[in-house]
């Protein structure tokens, strides 16, 4: 009886994540918190603390990847707002994972914070600098482990758009073509693509342009008829577990769902999308809002 007790003291001393093994578009293990990037509601803090209750609370272990923020070596990677907030909230070890050699990202050395993070959050500034450095490395294959241990991962902005399969704005010559030079996200939602700042910034009619792809640049490897596009608007994020996903963030926040699969020929552009507000889930698999 008393062995009894203690066996469950410890299983309640540990968070748990449910697993979703017929998940075919979220992850299998684990969840995602993707953020449309910060705005003036300034609801960053809130979401992130929900980031980090995911990740186990006070016990959670954090890696906190700015890579995207800059190619500039003089860069202080050190001042993410997520680095101090998460210290703020008290959590058992924040680490910062960063660099823009690809050999580096390839060492075990490197990847050790990796092993025993319980949430990794990857910061904005142009989505293509982590594909660049990590992109097919041992690096990425950690992230994905994390999840697989039943983990969080989360971003904002940037680091919204690389958890989809398909990169949106990846273009290391510019953020406004939609269908550039480095296309290949790290995948957490599959066939997917994902935007952010989309409603602040004018972008809704934007993820039209990969999902049509009228000038054919998408590359062979992915399978446009099968993607979904999700875009988010700032202080706006989607917590995905499994396939499905729940809107939290600011009151009068909107996340932009488009289904190519219910479009006809005459659908025109201002119907090519479905618009969720805060606390309304979506099914991934079934394609469908949630009642």
């Amino acid at each position: 009886m008393i062995r009894m007790f203690f066996l469950q003291l410890l299983f309640l001393s540990i968070p748990v994540s449910a697993e979703y093994p017929d998940a075919v578009v979220g992850p299998k293990q684990g969840s995602l918190v993707i953020v449309g990037g910060g705005g003036p509601d300034r609801q960053f803090p809130h979401v992130f603390e929900k980031f980090v209750e995911l990740a186990g609370g006070k016990k959670a272990h954090i890696v906190i990847v700015p890579t995207a923020a800059s190619s500039d070596p003089n860069y202080n990677y050190q001042r993410s707002p997520a680095v101090s907030l998460a210290k703020r909230l008290g959590v058992a070890e924040v680490s910062v994972l960063h660099t823009h050699d690809r050999k580096e990202a390839n060492t075990e050395k490197f990847v050790k914070p990796l092993s025993k993070a319980t949430g990794v959050w990857f910061g904005g500034g142009r989505q293509w600098r982590f594909t660049k450095a990590y992109g097919g490395t041992r690096t990425e294959m950690e992230f994905h482990k994390v999840l697989e241990r039943g983990g969080v991962i989360g971003g904002s902005s940037a680091g919204a758009t690389i958890q989809g399969s398909f990169l949106a704005r990846g273009d290391t010559r510019g953020n406004t073509i939609m269908i550039g030079n480095v296309q290949r996200g790290f995948g957490f939602m599959k066939n997917t693509a994902i935007d952010q700042h989309l409603i602040a910034r004018g972008r809704e009619k934007d993820l039209l342009k990969v999902l049509e792809d009228p000038k054919g640049r998408m590359r062979k490897q992915f399978d446009r008829a099968e993607m979904l596009g999700i875009g988010i608007d700032e202080d706006v994020a989607i917590v995905v577990k499994g396939d499905q996903f729940e809107v939290i963030g600011k009151e009068k926040g909107a996340v932009l769902v488009y289904d190519p699969k219910s479009w006809k020929k005459d659908t025109p552009d201002e119907k090519k999308w479905v618009t969720l507000i805060k606390g309304q889930k979506y099914d991934l698999k079934a394609r469908k809002v949630l009642e």
